[in-house]
């Protein structure tokens, strides 16, 4: 029988995301969010292990390891932290507690799994077994997808970092506007091939206590989350993928060691040449000759742009960064859809990578995308915000405009958002949206 760990993390999306690790790897994890729910699981199925976030809502977990250790003396542990932070803390964790690692978030996922395994070595059997593949492998991204609706047009800033040919580049353009796709004019409609059959996307169930789920990839539902599970791939420094779909419309997003690297999309408004022509860099007729030459010879259309002198061979990595940039953000406008986490390495074969910090894309996706009745949902004009005693994100990592370094010191939970909305002499939904983005960061959190 597999040995039974518990995880014990309030940021749901982390916890989810190891609990997966470790199924994977051949153990049965249990997690929970609470520390009064992980000593109710311990109490009905003893762990071999337990994994425990030194902050949780309802006691400190050195409170959680003292509770464990009364019923379990010689239960391993491994803490995790977001705020007891330094070489202090982690001697006397192992001093008072003897802990098998001690890891300070963001974190290397692989380096917690290798403690585990130097303590408890999982069913192999079990981790063979897991598929290597998800519903996301079963899609055909290379269909294209007719635009979807109304798509408003998306501001793209002219600087991006890249990295290709193990070298990393910063380029610098004139700001892009991505508009909708235009429609040809007479064309008939064409009707869409049959979809692939896709078992329909459900939400994760719960972890029971005791009972060992089924390994794989982890599933759920988009319902204004996005931000979290980029927030889980940096915390654990993982490299895997992200899958949403949302009808017919799927995307992926790569990541590599926790940041979010390349994406790829069937919409055929989020295809190269389709990007170049709404950012007006082609025409819709250049982007026709191009593709019918790039089709009859079986070639990328990027090679038959430079070819024909439309796009310069420099050129292409920029608008290639710019392209996956696009992609990324039009996600934080999806409100509703579904998701698949998997964990592989595709993102290490793509030569041209986007290198941007998954904190700054978070704000920027959230001012760019969410829309002002979107925020007044999020943050209502009598609620009062506190800064957050666990930051996912360290406050000199995230790019502030002035005003927006101004007014934080003032969300101290002294004023409500209403008050800050008035204090801050700036449109409504742009001030919602920067508080909406540093509650997503996790440096502003509510309290009960």
């Amino acid at each position: 029988m597999a040995p039974r760990i518990l995880v014990v993390d309030d940021n749901p999306e982390l916890l989810s995301l190891l609990v997966q690790i470790l199924e994977d790897a051949g153990y049965e994890a249990s997690g929970s969010g609470r520390g009064s729910h992980a000593i109710e699981s311990a109490r009905n199925h003893p762990p071999a292990l337990a994994v425990i976030d030194l902050l949780l809502p309802d006691m400190m977990g050195h409170q959680l390891a003292d509770t464990l250790r009364k019923t379990q003396p010689e239960l391993p542990l491994i803490f995790i932290t977001g705020v007891f932070k330094g070489g202090k803390h982690a001697v006397d964790a192992r001093q008072k507690y003897a802990v098998a690692g001690y890891f300070e978030k963001p974190f290397d996922a692989t380096l917690l799994l290798d403690a585990v395994r130097k303590l408890l070595p999982g069913d192999q059997d079990a981790a063979a077994a897991v598929p290597r593949t998800g519903s996301f492998d079963d899609v055909e991204l290379d269909i294209d997808v007719d635009e979807e609706g109304f798509e408003d047009p998306l501001e793209l800033t002219g600087y991006i970092k890249v990295t290709g040919d193990n070298l990393t580049t910063e380029i610098r353009g004139a700001n892009l506007t991505a508009a909708p796709m235009p429609k040809p004019p007479t064309a008939p409609p064409v009707p869409p091939p049959p979809p692939s059959p896709v078992a329909a996307p459900r939400v994760a169930a719960p972890p029971v206590p005791g009972v060992a789920r089924p390994a794989g990839n982890r599933r759920g539902a988009l319902q204004d989350n996005l931000p979290a599970l980029i927030t889980a791939f940096y915390l654990a420094k993982e490299t895997g993928e992200l899958g949403v779909q949302r009808g017919q419309v799927k995307k992926v997003v790569y990541f590599e060691r926790g940041t979010p690297v390349f994406a790829l999309s069937n919409l055929m408004a989020d295809r190269f040449g389709p990007f170049l022509v709404r950012v007006g860099k082609i025409s819709p007729a250049q982007l026709e000759e191009v593709a019918a030459a790039a089709a009859a010879s079986g070639r990328r259309t990027g090679d038959v742009l430079v070819e024909r002198g439309l796009l310069k061979d420099s050129e292409r990595m920029y608008y290639v960064g710019q392209q996956v940039k696009a992609i990324i953000y039009s996600l934080f406008a999806w409100e509703d859809g579904s998701y698949v986490m998997s964990f592989k390495e595709k993102a290490t074969t793509e030569s041209i990578k986007l290198d941007v910090h998954p904190g700054n894309l978070i704000i920027r996706g959230i001012k760019k995308l969410y829309k002002p009745e979107r925020l007044r949902t999020m943050v209502r004009p009598e609620e009062r915000l506190f800064p957050a005693g666990a930051p996912a994100y360290p406050l000199n990592e995230v790019q502030l405009e002035k005003w927006e370094a101004e007014l934080l010191p003032k969300v101290d939970g002294n004023r409500t958002v209403g008050e800050l909305l008035a204090m801050a002499q700036r449109p409504e939904h742009i001030v919602q949206g920067f508080l909406v983005s540093l509650l997503a960061l996790g440096i502003l959190e509510r309290r009960d």
